[in-house]
């Protein structure tokens, strides 16, 4: 007799947050990257509280264009019920603070700690050697800095190079056949699957702004409003 397949249960939806963000489901063809037994393949990148609660994303991936603040970090984790990934600095922010930042963001209980592409090898060093969280580093170009990056301690490389992620995703598959890499998926469900296909393990997912989300609406509130 034949095994019978697994049947998924139905989906489980209320009626006040049924209006919701999905990351794509062509994510969830990855293998995922386990981090303190949990299995991760989809990271929303934002800060946006509003986004962070309604959206299915395994964890969050807080990385903003200003000096990172702690302040800002404990605000992403009272409101987040997934797993925060919290940048550091690395870009603007240089040196013994990125580390201290980096040790505060682990007390916080953030999940792991994020440095910026132009981050020294040092201070990737100092990092690791300072939390015991993952120390996600960030490449944006096709040079072999992701080779000192992991020297120095690098948990797991985040690559985030536009269209030449794929390509460099996977120069740095055939170095290191299990090392753990996010990337960028690009706009579609096409550049997603080249993305996991040249080797990355997760994947980030840039929603559609709040302010996007909030005009759709009125458009629709207003269309309806007409109807009537």
């Amino acid at each position: 007799m034949e095994e019978q397949k697994k049947k998924i249960p139905m989906a489980i939806k209320g009626v006040l947050r049924n209006h919701m963000l999905s990351v794509p489901s062509s994510i969830y063809k990855c293998s995922g990257i386990f981090v303190f037994g949990k299995r991760i393949k989809s990271f929303v990148f934002s800060t946006d509280l509003a986004i962070i609660k309604n959206i299915n994303a395994d964890a969050i991936f807080a990385v903003y264009p200003f000096t990172p603040q702690p302040i800002i970090t404990q605000a992403l984790l009272l409101a987040a019920d997934i797993p925060v990934f919290t940048g550091v600095g690395g870009g603007i922010t240089q040196g013994n603070y990125v580390v201290k930042l980096a040790g505060y963001a682990e007390m916080q209980g953030a999940t792991g700690v994020i440095v910026n592409a132009p981050t020294t090898e040092e201070v990737i060093r100092n990092v690791r050697e300072a939390i015991d969280i993952p120390l996600v580093a960030t490449v944006v170009t096709d040079d072999d800095s992701y080779l000192r990056k992991i020297d120095a301690g690098a948990s797991i490389i985040n690559v985030s190079a536009a269209e030449r992620t794929p390509d460099i995703v996977a120069k740095i598959r055939s170095r290191f056949e299990d090392f753990p890499i996010i990337a960028t998926g690009g706009p579609t469900d096409e550049t997603i699957l080249e993305t996991i296909a040249a080797g990355a393990n997760a994947i980030t997912y840039t929603p559609p702004s709040s302010s996007q989300i909030q005009k759709e609406l009125m458009t629709k509130y207003r269309q309806e409003y007409e109807r009537d």
